[in-house]
């Protein structure tokens, strides 16, 4: 098959980490004599200077790369901020002139999109237009957040009724998917994966600790400091479980707000922002601490949840979306009762109490297989190939 990915969340030299797991997944897909290639849309702006924030990385970002062996390329198309509806059309015929071109050479047979505002519905147009069939995945937010707007609601199913097959990456999409009127014959649910090799458990974790400087009871919470990732509840629990430290890996626009929580809660000394953490860190943290939590309003199947699991190291989550599907078994931690700072500390204090062994916990990852994954999502395109020809 030649199997040509759409998808604005794609990881760039500007973005490293913006959608690391659709880079996996898309680099487990292909089989013998498959070809990919990644179109990755960027939004136009005009300046790289910093001071303009994130919108300047948008700038920075190159034309053409290539990433794993596959070629990537990252037309522009217009974003008009408070015009969103817009922007599956404005994608759509920005991308769209851009795929004219790559097809000249890459005649290919099917599109995979992720992400399904705006990405799959502008790849859907596109779909239509060169005859190709499209296969669409839902990650998270399109489904727990965009899908809820009745506007955004009626577009999303409109695009997945023309889809060949709809994956999600859990079964709480799936069925929120269904339950917003997507047909139930067509979802199907294919989990991500964690790359087994690089997250492992340490060989000395003592040596670790102690490199990393952690001598009491750690807590690791991981991601972008904003509302709905639930770091103040993380900070607002450790401080009712005393001689606990808490460690927070991430940057974002709470970073000074949460700083001050801390304080005011008389627990700066037990809680460590260490701001962006490269990957190489982030293992070793994962495996040298104690537990890592996820405190989060809204998940799809969290990347941290899976790369803790497999260097060894349990879990504290919130029972939102998929994380209860991942956090199903002793071995794996524990899930709280909700999303509250008592239910979380609780559940701490558990886990601290009687932590799992981590040779079980490593072992209940080992499920979560890039390779399983990329089989059962190639599976899926090369079943829309086939019917699409038939």
């Amino acid at each position: 098959m030649k199997i040509l990915v759409l998808s604005s969340l794609y990881p760039n030299d500007a973005q490293p980490r913006h959608g690391i797991f659709i880079e996996h997944r898309v680099s487990h897909v292909a089989g013998p004599g498959d070809e990919i290639r990644v179109v990755a849309p960027v939004p136009w702006f005009p300046s790289a200077h910093p001071r303009f924030g994130h919108y300047a990385e948008f700038a920075r970002v190159p034309g053409r790369d290539e990433r794993r062996g596959i070629a990537i390329t990252h037309p522009r198309y217009p974003l008009v901020p408070k015009l969103s509806h817009l922007t599956p059309t404005m994608m759509a015929r920005a991308v769209g002139r851009h795929i004219d071109e790559i097809r000249r050479d890459f005649d290919f047979d099917v599109i995979d999109a992720y992400y399904l505002y705006p990405d799959a519905i502008a790849a859907g147009m596109i779909a239509r237009r060169v005859d190709r069939p499209v296969v669409m995945t839902a990650l998270g937010s399109d489904v727990s957040l965009i899908a809820q707007a009745p506007f955004e609601r009626r577009r999303i199913v409109a695009a997945t009724d023309q889809a060949a097959t709809v994956t999600a990456v859990c079964g709480a999409l799936r069925d929120e998917l269904i339950a917003v009127g997507a047909a139930a014959d067509k979802v199907c649910v294919i989990e991500h994966g964690v790359d087994l090799v690089l997250f492992q458990p340490p060989t000395d974790r003592t040596a670790s600790r102690a490199r990393l400087g952690i001598d009491a009871p750690t807590v690791l919470i991981v991601g972008h400091l904003i509302d709905l990732k639930g770091q103040d509840l993380a900070i607002r629990a450790v401080a009712t479980v005393p001689g606990v430290r808490l460690t927070i890996a991430g940057h974002g626009p709470n970073a000074a707000a949460l700083q001050a929580l801390a304080a005011a809660l008389g627990v700066a000394d037990r809680v460590d922002f260490l701001g962006h953490v490269d990957q190489a860190r982030l293992v070793e943290l994962y495996g040298a601490v104690d537990l890592v939590a996820n405190c989060s309003e809204r998940e799809g199947i969290s990347n941290v949840l899976l790369e803790s699991l497999a260097c060894g190291t349990p879990l504290v989550a919130t029972p939102v979306w998929g994380s209860p599907e991942v956090v199903k078994v002793p071995e794996a931690g524990r899930l709280t009762r909700d999303r509250s700072v008592t239910a979380i500390a609780e559940a701490i204090r558990a886990v601290l109490a009687d932590p799992p062994d981590r040779t079980t916990t490593r072992r209940y990852a080992e499920r979560y297989n890039w390779d399983e994954t990329g089989r059962q999502h190639r599976a899926v395109l090369a079943a829309a190939v086939a019917g699409h020809r038939g």
